[in-house]
């Protein structure tokens, strides 16, 4: 081919993939945004992945195309096509590593969910009237142990500042002793 030919071809097939991308990567957006999908949508980002290194590898050979003697016309539809291609892998690196998190975030929430039904499980038992009453009467045993607790600080409370009082009366008689020996 001649010059011409090959430049324009190249920018075709980069017009192409750019526009397959952004075709591919409204799709994966709204997967991320929605986090639902079907089979499909898992074969976005390999898929997405292969068109971005097809574009990097055009553009590639866009360069050396300009580096052999192109045009500065050439030049500036090159730097264009990078910009695009800049553009393209860091709103794919940013939704991929939205999608990662938002399913790291949902598998953790699932681990605490079946860790919840287990213990729930474990706590219920079978589920039969005798065990709700044994968990009740578990339930009030650990009330009316802690409302114990707080009964026995209390009155310890009271004891500590009734030593207290006795020892700043003490004190006071004291002091007033020893200002009555004092002259004024």
């Amino acid at each position: 081919m001649d010059p011409p030919t090959s430049w324009d071809s190249l920018r075709k097939q980069a017009r192409k993939l750019e526009a397959q991308l952004d075709e591919q990567m409204h799709i994966y957006r709204k997967f991320v945004s929605n986090k639902t999908g079907n089979a499909n949508d898992n074969d976005l980002e390999p898929s997405i992945d292969q068109l971005l290194k097809q574009l990097q590898q055009v553009n590639s050979q866009m360069q050396a195309w300009v580096s052999s003697g192109g045009s500065e016309i050439f030049s500036h539809t090159l730097t264009r096509h990078q910009e695009i291609l800049q553009d393209l892998f860091q709103e794919f690196n940013r939704l991929r590593s939205s999608y990662r998190a938002k399913k790291e975030h949902a598998s953790l929430l699932e681990d605490f969910r079946e860790f919840d039904r287990t213990r729930l499980d474990l706590e219920d038992g079978s589920g039969s009237h005798e065990q709700a009453l044994l968990s009740e009467r578990a339930s009030l045993h650990r009330s009316t142990g802690q409302m114990d607790g707080v009964i026995s600080q209390a009155q310890e409370t009271i004891k500590t500042l009734m030593f207290q009082r006795s020892t700043f009366g003490g004190i006071n008689s004291k002091l007033s002793n020893v200002s009555s020996r004092l002259p004024t």
